[in-house]
């Protein structure tokens, strides 16, 4: 026989050693990131504690910020809710993903968007409550949705199989119970998942959980210095019908129900009520008939009526974020006690900021800042080690980069957003942007806020009210952090009028916005 040879035995053997390390590492995906987006609707970061403790308290909310990231500098680029989830789903301005308003606009869910990029690279994703967006999902591999607004008792849920359902019970709870149960029992836990948990709270018209409707009714909220505002020099802010002194519905937003009574808006308020079942409306009876039966007592008039409407509003709505950080906290403990937390990106948002009294106001829409600005706070994954305040200016635009970068997928060049993962990291880009812009659409419509772009920097914003009128507007945030004062044509603001409004000109021509062929800009 004829004998081997040693070395080639040595050659065979490591080949082989090589060869099945080199199949293990391939067999072996390495581990990504999941994401688990929460927003909410019109949550303004004045209501959270992580922000600003003048109002209520926020613990599982402040829970994210706290052992996480805080974005001090947040924006939308259009705010308003279907647009801005257009926005964030796709990573481009509306005009680009054809999503400008809520009248008008269908979603066209054959275009590129962030989630069927992560489903072709091995996501799972899901989406379970408001979807806003008029056409059903794509890319997705389950979803349950609200149809439009959704309602806050038993509310409707569109399925996959394209049935309507309706679930009994508080919509916030609900939507949370949909989304744990899809971690627990629906999805492929070999793979990494993208779970978006879309809420309806804090939306118009607040109506909170049954087990919440006794809180904070024995505190006075302090109104916002801007409260009683008379909006001089400002066209756009006086004509529009946002007013809790005059456009806030007793009957619809502050649930002052009598058979004898008659508002705008009492027929939608009726209809709400109507879903509610004999036990949930004995629960709430016992708490608003008082109430009712004292208003209509008393029938407050002028600044007395004021008040009394600023202070229910309020209360409502902090009831109604109760329930919302309650359920928050749930979803964070779920991913804790199933070990998922540390290799869990969490992010919590709105898709707007709103206003809280602030020029005497609720809803949002304009660009000024209590609209434009928007909460984001997020638990980051083990890798990303910053911790603490991120001041860079960032924008809903952001999220689908940031979200497929960590995912390990290739950026498309037409998303018009910018990653967020080496703010993540700890990293101060020079590079990073320095103005953002803004375009609301939708007028005529709901709250008469008129269409206008601008401009946002660091220190100043410039906006141009377009459509019925033209009207500019500019403000010094460092000295007018209100907007109370339109400097714009005032002495002494030649030069940095000339500079804004080459910026905004460069901005329409980077995002490719056809505004800028309509009215152009002279500088």
């Amino acid at each position: 026989m004829k004998s081997i040879d040693s070395n080639w035995l040595y050659t065979v053997a490591s080949v082989a050693a090589v060869g099945s390390l080199v199949s293990c590492q391939q067999n072996k995906e390495p581990q990504r990131p999941n994401i688990v987006y929460i927003m909410t609707d019109d949550h303004t970061a004045q209501m959270m504690s992580c922000y600003d403790t003048r109002y209520i308290e926020t613990p599982n909310l402040d829970r994210i910020a706290r052992d996480g990231v805080r974005f001090t500098n947040s924006f939308v680029t259009n705010s308003l809710s279907g647009p801005s989830r257009a926005c964030m789903f796709t990573g481009k301005f509306s005009h680009k993903n054809g999503f400008t308003d809520n009248t008008t606009c269908k979603f066209d869910g054959s275009q590129q968007t962030m989630p069927k990029l992560l489903q072709q690279a091995g996501y799972q994703t899901a989406i379970v409550g408001k979807w806003h967006l008029e056409t059903l999902p794509t890319g997705f591999d389950f979803w349950e949705i609200l149809p439009g607004q959704g309602d806050y008792y038993n509310p409707d849920f569109i399925t996959q199989n394209n049935d309507t359902v309706r679930k009994h019970g508080y919509i916030t709870n609900i939507i949370t119970d949909e989304s744990l149960d899809w971690l627990q029992n629906k999805r492929d836990k070999n793979k990494p998942f993208c779970l978006f948990i879309h809420h309806k709270a804090i939306h118009r018209n607040w109506m909170a959980d049954t087990c919440d409707l006794a809180l904070y009714e024995d505190k006075e909220f302090p109104y916002p210095d801007n409260f009683f505002d008379n909006y001089e020099g400002r066209l756009a802010a006086a004509a529009q019908e946002m007013s809790i002194a005059k456009d806030m519905d007793l009957i619809y937003d502050l649930k002052m129900l009598r058979p004898d009574k008659e508002s705008r808006l009492k027929s939608m308020y009726e209809q709400f009520y109507g879903r509610m079942d004999s036990a949930q409306k004995a629960a709430w009876d016992r708490f608003y008939d008082p109430i009712i039966e004292q208003f209509y007592k008393e029938n407050p008039q002028g600044e007395d009526l004021v008040h009394w409407k600023y202070q229910r509003y309020m209360r409502d709505y902090a009831k109604t974020v109760k329930s919302l950080d309650d359920n928050v906290g749930r979803v964070l403990d779920y991913l804790e006690k199933e070990g998922l937390l540390d290799n869990t990106l969490v992010v919590y948002t709105s898709d707007q900021g709103f206003y809280m009294g602030e020029h005497g106001w609720f809803d949002k829409r304009f660009m000024y800042e209590e609209s434009m600005h928007t909460p984001l706070i997020m638990h980051l994954p083990k890798g990303l080690d910053k911790r603490g305040d991120i001041p860079q200016m960032v924008q809903n635009i952001d999220y689908a980069p940031t979200f497929l970068e960590l995912a390990g997928v290739t950026v498309p060049d037409d998303i018009q957003g910018e990653s967020l993962v080496p703010l993540l990291r700890g990293e101060s880009p020079a590079d990073w942007r320095t103005s953002m812009y803004y375009h609301f659409y939708e007028f005529p419509a709901e709250h008469m806020v008129k269409r206008h772009y601008g401009v946002r920097t660091d220190r100043y914003k410039l906006i141009h009210f377009y459509n019925d009128i033209d009207v500019w507007e500019l403000y010094d945030l460092k000295n007018d952090p209100c907007e109370m004062h339109n400097i714009y044509g005032q002495e002494g603001t030649e030069e940095i009028t000339r500079e804004l409004k080459k910026e905004l000109k460069r901005l329409q021509i980077k995002y490719d916005d056809p505004i800028l062929n309509e009215f152009p800009i002279n500088e």
